[in-house]
């Protein structure tokens, strides 16, 4: 019999336990995966340090990457792209499983279908074990998009794919066109730099990025930012400050990754005629937003929210890796010296030292 080890989560402010456990047989349809890699999500954090709540015992990590160790009766012999799918093949997988069929999911929001199944986010228990990165083994449920990857990706990189670069392919499928545009990017994390690659890529003429971190402004230039702002003093300033330096020139799209209900409000002061705006960062409990509706008619404004990605958007994020994952300084986002015997360490780390991602190399 297979195991697998595990490191456990418990409760906020409680170390990680190292476990071990059987690897169950698979059931119809599901994939045995041996993880190689798994990166420490802010939502992995969050839930870590008792900022989010998640049923536990659970098994954090999201983001990871591994290869195939055994395929089911009923497994898919294909992945998204039609590429066949084997024992030994690496692959990334999105971050749920939901029924196709599901009405939610034939609107294109699979990731809020009934009945959902996420990575990193389950409570074990006696028939379901073995579901998130922080473990030497995966299961991958029934109905969940997989792809196998041939491209030489370094895999810090290939794990970053089903979370941040997916969620940021989503938030462009939203936002529409950007080629020949202005885009405002508000949040330089993780997503926020992610962002200006992506728009650097798809042709965007000015890409702006906000942030309250000097240092995250300047990653945000080495991604594709042609300018940079820091709303310390407020955002007064920027309406004229974009006036002059791109006179005539309206802000098509506003990418919000921070989550800051004042830093939404003034994105939506500065769209201009047409413009539409994409939230994805208020991931968690704020005050509501103060919209002047009349602007918002007046000036055909559009407002969309994200929260995770349907299954284009993960191909669509993998094929943007595949391409450009030399292109952009991407390696120097991910901090990685931990294994999964040192795992408390790794959110130790992440917690002190604000890295945009620090890894975990699981075997």
């Amino acid at each position: 019999m297979i195991t697998s080890r595990l490191a456990v989560f418990h409760a906020a402010g409680r170390p990680l336990t190292l476990e071990s456990t059987p690897v169950p047989p698979l059931q119809t349809g599901e994939i045995l995966v041996r993880t190689e890699y798994t990166t420490l999500c802010r939502s992995d954090l969050n839930t870590f340090s008792g900022k989010r709540t998640e049923p536990v015992p659970t098994i954090l990590g999201h983001e990871m990457v591994g290869r195939i160790a055994g395929l089911a009766p009923g497994a898919p012999p294909t992945d998204c792209r039609g590429a066949a799918l084997r024992v030994g093949d690496r692959v990334t997988w999105a971050i749920y499983a939901a029924d196709p069929a599901s009405p939610l999911a034939r609107l294109g929001l699979p990731q809020k279908a009934a009945g959902l199944f996420k990575y990193g986010h389950e409570t074990i228990r006696p028939g379901s074990t073995l579901h998130g990165g922080l473990a030497e083994y995966c299961i991958l449920r029934r109905h969940t998009p997989v792809i196998r990857i041939d491209a030489p990706v370094p895999l810090p990189l290939l794990a970053l794919i089903n979370c941040s670069v997916a969620t940021v392919a989503g938030s462009l499928r939203l936002a529409g066109p950007v080629a020949g545009r202005t885009v405002i990017i508000a949040g330089a994390g993780m997503l926020g730099v992610v962002a200006c690659a992506m728009c650097r890529c798809a042709g965007a003429k000015t890409i702006i990025a906000l942030d309250i971190a000097a240092d995250r402004l300047a990653t945000a230039t080495q991604f594709g930012a042609d300018h940079t702002f820091h709303p310390g003093s407020g955002f007064a300033a920027l309406p004229q400050e974009l006036a002059t330096r791109w006179p005539g020139e309206p802000v098509a799209v506003a990418l919000d990754y921070s989550g800051v209900p004042e830093t939404m409000e003034a994105l939506l002061g500065l769209l201009g005629i047409g413009g539409t705006a994409v939230f994805i960062g208020a991931t968690f409990p704020q005050r509501s937003l103060q919209i002047n509706a009349e602007q918002l008619i007046r000036k055909v404004h559009t407002i969309k929210g994200l929260h995770n990605y349907n299954e284009s958007d993960f191909v669509a994020a993998v094929e943007f890796m595949e391409r450009n994952y030399a292109r952009f300084p991407f390696a120097t986002l991910v901090h990685e010296e931990f294994d999964l015997a040192s795992v408390n360490a790794a959110f130790a780390h992440a917690l002190a030292s604000r890295a945009y991602r620090v890894g975990v190399r699981i075997c």
